[in-house]
């Protein structure tokens, strides 16, 4: 039998990669007592590694998304998962990392190596609340938290205060994410406020990187966060086309396909 640690440290992996867990189901993997498991999901839930539920456990990030937010965070998310570790990949110790709103950039959190959650090896600043939640669980973490104007269907916080913050800084990386993307209108967003936020922080950053999913690439967009001559690099996943992929390599975009 593993020792209780190591059985506490896969269960959250489990909510992490299925967003939910059954306590029956884990009883019978784990040759446990329901009441054993029970135990195990209290301490993690202490931890902020996951919420209890009637019957189970579910990821923290599902414990309070609902609306738009909630149903974003549900579409396309193995391809988010994959292009959020991709993007985690590029994160090394020492780097400041600016981490915009979105549901593929609220993953990357996740996926940052144990190493570089420890001792405040990075520092992340955010206007994110599902990144908030995230980074705050680790152990020391060094993070600054924009605070401003709460939009509930973004999970984020806008306006002056979040820019004014902002611009006082300066960061290795940005991660950015968007509704759409396509050459003339660079990464896009419904909203205009959420758009303010990321371009301030492409202007603070040395290293700009998009986080979009193949199904946001071509897609128009209402309002422009950056051209694309301001992204250094795309990640994305293996549903884009060949065809989109080198029109926008050719403007001087590096891509990774998750």
């Amino acid at each position: 039998m593993i020792a209780a640690r190591e059985r506490r440290a896969r269960i959250a992996v489990l909510v992490e990669e299925s967003d939910r867990v059954e306590v029956s189901a884990l009883a019978t993997r784990f040759g446990l007592t329901d009441a054993s498991i029970r135990r195990d999901l209290l301490l993690l839930e202490g931890e902020g590694r996951l919420k209890r539920i009637h019957g189970g456990a579910i990821a923290p990030h599902l414990a309070l998304r609902q609306g738009v937010y909630g149903t974003k965070i549900r579409e396309h998310r193995d391809e988010k998962r994959r292009i959020a570790a991709a993007a985690a990949e590029l994160i090394h110790a020492g780097d400041v990392v600016l981490f915009d709103s979105g549901t593929t950039v609220a993953l990357v959190g996740a996926h940052v190596s144990p190493t570089l959650r420890s001792r405040s090896s990075i520092t992340a600043v955010t206007h994110s609340l599902p990144v908030i939640q995230e980074i705050g669980a680790w152990e020391g973490p060094h993070l600054v938290a924009l605070g401003g104007l709460f939009l509930a269907d973004y999970e984020a916080f806008v306006g002056p205060q979040t820019v004014a913050s902002l611009k006082s800084l300066s960061a290795d990386l940005a991660f950015l994410g968007c509704d759409g993307l396509t050459i003339e209108a660079g990464i896009t967003t419904p909203h205009v406020l959420v758009a303010e936020v990321g371009a301030t922080m492409a202007g603070r950053a040395r290293r700009v990187v998009a986080l979009a999913d193949s199904s946001k690439l071509g897609r128009p967009g209402f309002t422009t966060i950056v051209p694309l001559s301001q992204v250094d690099v795309l990640i994305t996943d293996a549903g884009a086309s060949p065809e989109q992929l080198a029109t926008i390599r050719a403007a001087g975009i590096e891509v990774i396909v998750a």
